[in-house]
């Protein structure tokens, strides 16, 4: 089988060629139109940024591509545009294909014209043989390559700007909401805001566990007791019953029994029970105007037989009374009263929870003082009878704090052992707080120069907690 001769390109316009070198510049030319139209594809592909006419290949005209550009790529490309623009303005027809023209000694052969050069966009690094062809890359393929590798490029960007605006939502979702915001306030507003929470002490007995008379074992249980049967011995309201008496003078008593007590150096349960024995009594016998002060002669008598080791004698009131009354008619009341109470003496009266709260409160002295000053306050005014035992009480420790400027003013362990929270106690505390407001002023002076005594810390001269006399907490008091 014959082979079919291979005869070697010649550069154009060479004369030495003859007519083979007519059909070999014939062929090439054939085989470099399709090369052709690829570039002018390329060139094509740039008229984004500039305008070129539409490429036609085998007659039919091509789409051009759009790519996405970035700013660097799309400076390259504006470039790359002006650069080809100049180029086809000076050679209309660029040949891809070309094989080097023959040189003899450094100078072209006499009669054959130069090829010209391909336009390249990279040149080569080395030059290559003679034979060689040299193929240029094409314009589509580099372009490809530069699209792809700004492609990735945008790709990490949308990823980060992703990576970001995940963050974003993290941190919006960590974001407090309106309803949260408001909570915030409302419990800066308070002082409350950031409280850590408080250790309750819950054996408040643990000093006198070794002390018998205390009783800790059943502590818990006798004060329980005390709570659930406290409004069995409350007094009812009686005044309006009471035809010969007022307010003012069940004050006026209140007032004169604190100072009998102190001379004869009582103990306070005996004052707390006498008082509870002259209400009770009023709640269920009407008592004219003279006998109210051998009413509460005899309630004391009666507290200090049940309270007292050594008793104050009968000849003692009467003469503490100035012989207002005899030894029988004190005699004969203290059997009224006996009899009208049915003999029940044993009830927790205020001192009762007083003793329990002041020891939850883990006070000092001067704490201690300002209590009591103020529970007596408290029980010397009419107003406190329509409130029970443990709740005057648990108000007048927390009226004390509040004058002390004790932080808390209301602690967890306060309100675990009596029972109360803090907006339960502000109504009586107010009063308290009102009451201590006017004693300096007051015509009653014996309880507060009892506490004004610096044997008793002085608490008396102490001024009010601005916080419970405030425009709008006041207590208007009859």
């Amino acid at each position: 089988m014959a082979s079919r001769p291979i005869v070697p390109q010649q550069a154009r316009g060479d004369a030495g060629v003859g007519g083979a070198g007519a059909a070999v510049h014939k062929q090439t030319k054939k085989n470099a139109a399709p090369g052709d139209g690829r570039s002018r594809r390329a060139l094509g592909d740039i008229g984004n940024v500039a305008n070129f006419r539409g490429v036609v290949v085998e007659g039919k005209p091509q789409q051009q591509i759009q790519r996405p550009l970035t700013r660097s790529f799309c400076a390259q490309l504006l470039a790359n545009a002006q650069a080809v623009a100049a180029a086809e303005k000076n050679k209309k027809n660029v040949c891809v294909n070309v094989e080097k023209a023959p040189v003899l000694d450094g100078v072209p052969k006499r009669g054959v014209a130069a090829a010209p050069k391909a336009v390249q966009r990279k040149p080569a690094a080395k030059p290559f043989p003679a034979t060689a062809e040299v193929i240029e890359i094409s314009p589509d393929v580099e372009e490809e390559v530069e699209v792809k590798e700004e492609k990735k490029k945008d790709k990490v960007e949308v990823k980060n700007n992703k990576k970001v605006t995940e963050g974003e939502k993290s941190s919006k979702k960590k974001q407090h909401t309106f309803s949260s915001a408001l909570t915030a306030r409302s419990k800066a507003a308070h002082g409350i805001a950031n409280k850590p929470k408080e250790q309750i002490v819950l054996d408040i007995d643990e000093a006198d566990a070794n002390n018998h008379l205390a009783g800790v074992e059943y502590v818990e249980d006798i004060y329980k007791f005390y709570k659930s049967v406290e409004n069995e011995s409350r007094p009812n309201y009686y005044m309006h019953l009471q035809t010969d008496i007022n307010e003012k003078m069940r004050a006026i008593l209140i007032d004169w029994l604190i100072d009998v007590h102190q001379k004869f150096e009582l103990s306070p349960e005996a004052l707390y029970l006498t008082v509870n024995l002259i209400d009770r009594f009023l709640s269920v016998k009407v008592v004219p105007r003279k006998e109210l002060q051998l009413l509460g002669m005899s309630a004391m008598l009666i507290a200090t037989k049940y309270e007292e080791i050594w008793p104050p004698e009968v000849n003692d009131l009467v003469c503490i009374a100035d012989r207002t009354f005899t030894h029988e008619q004190i005699l004969l009341m203290e059997k009224t009263i006996l009899r009208r109470l049915e003999w029940t003496l044993t009830v927790p009266t205020h001192y009762v929870f007083l003793a329990r709260f002041i020891k939850a409160s883990i006070p000092d002295l001067k704490m201690e003082n300002m209590v009591y000053f103020l529970a007596e306050l408290g029980i010397m005014h009419y107003e406190t009878i329509r409130f029970c035992p443990s709740m005057v009480a648990a108000s007048a420790v927390y009226a004390a704090r509040c004058t002390l400027n004790k932080t808390p003013a209301w602690t967890d362990t306060l309100e675990f052992h009596t029972g109360y929270s803090e907006q339960q106690l502000v109504d009586y505390a107010k009063l308290l707080a009102y009451f201590q407001s006017k004693a300096a002023e007051s015509r009653l002076q014996v309880v507060y120069k009892k506490y004004s005594s610096p044997l008793r810390g002085a608490v008396a001269l102490f001024p009010p907690s601005k916080y419970l006399l405030s425009a709008e907490s006041r207590v208007q008091v009859a």
